[in-house]
């Protein structure tokens, strides 16, 4: 019996009907015929002498898969062959989550002790070291790099703008609930610490061993209750 299918150009093309024969193919690679379902659908190559028989596989673990049994036929006349036998997804299977590189799955707090992150050279947040920003390096920052004594790379412009907009809207900018709860900002208390650099007009450290924000940047609008000027 000849079977056809319509292929992309609207066209049909004979094909060849050995739905049996790729049935008992995969009963014999399955080994249990429990494993095997009903017969899904047969998809012909554009010349009609490669077909593709799609069964329903019960296979543990693999919900929605198929088995999928590749026939050949070198012409009309020919016996039928069985190409391979193989387990592929349907429409339906549950499958893995789509592979991430490493780089964009990391998230504070995932690196550890002992762990190792691999720098990246087309890291938008790195420019080479003699590219720094004026004021935010001692020296001079072309001789400094041709003495050999600057850093490879420093933080770009664009790195700077993500580590200011992540720092101000996050738990240590004016927004947090204990910054609004403050009697004054940090940038009057006497143990705020101004970081040098561009970044130093709305940054700094502070270093009140008493306040929750100990050790930690903060912006000049932050704010708790251990301020140095805080009167009850």
């Amino acid at each position: 019996m000849a079977l056809f299918k319509k292929t992309s150009k609207s066209k049909e093309v004979a094909g060849f009907d050995a739905l049996d024969f790729a049935r008992a193919a995969v009963l014999a690679d399955a080994g249990d015929p429990t494993l095997v379902g009903e017969f899904v659908s047969v998809d012909f190559d554009d010349e009609g002498r490669i077909a593709s028989y799609l069964f329903e596989a019960f296979l543990p673990a693999y919900k929605g898969w198929r088995w999928v049994v590749t026939v050949a036929k070198t012409d009309e006349d020919s016996d039928p062959t069985i190409c391979d036998v193989v387990v592929l997804p349907g429409p339906d299977s549950l499958l893995a989550p789509q592979w991430i590189p490493y780089v964009d799955r990391l998230q504070p707090g995932d690196v550890g002790v002992g762990d190792i992150v691999p720098s990246s050279l087309e890291d938008a947040r790195l420019v080479p070291g003699f590219a720094a920003l004026p004021g935010d390096e001692d020296l001079d920052a072309t001789q400094v790099w041709e003495l050999g004594l600057g850093r490879a790379r420093v933080m770009s412009i664009e790195g700077r703008d993500q580590a200011s907009k992540r720092w101000y809207e996050g738990d240590r900018g004016p927004e947090s609930a204990i910054a609004k709860a403050a009697p004054k900002p940090c940038s009057s208390c006497g143990f705020f610490i101004p970081i040098s650099g561009s970044l130093r007009g709305a940054f700094g450290a502070c270093a009140n061993a008493i306040s929750p924000e100990d050790a930690r940047v903060v912006s000049v609008d932050h704010g708790c209750g251990a301020h140095s000027e805080a009167t009850l």
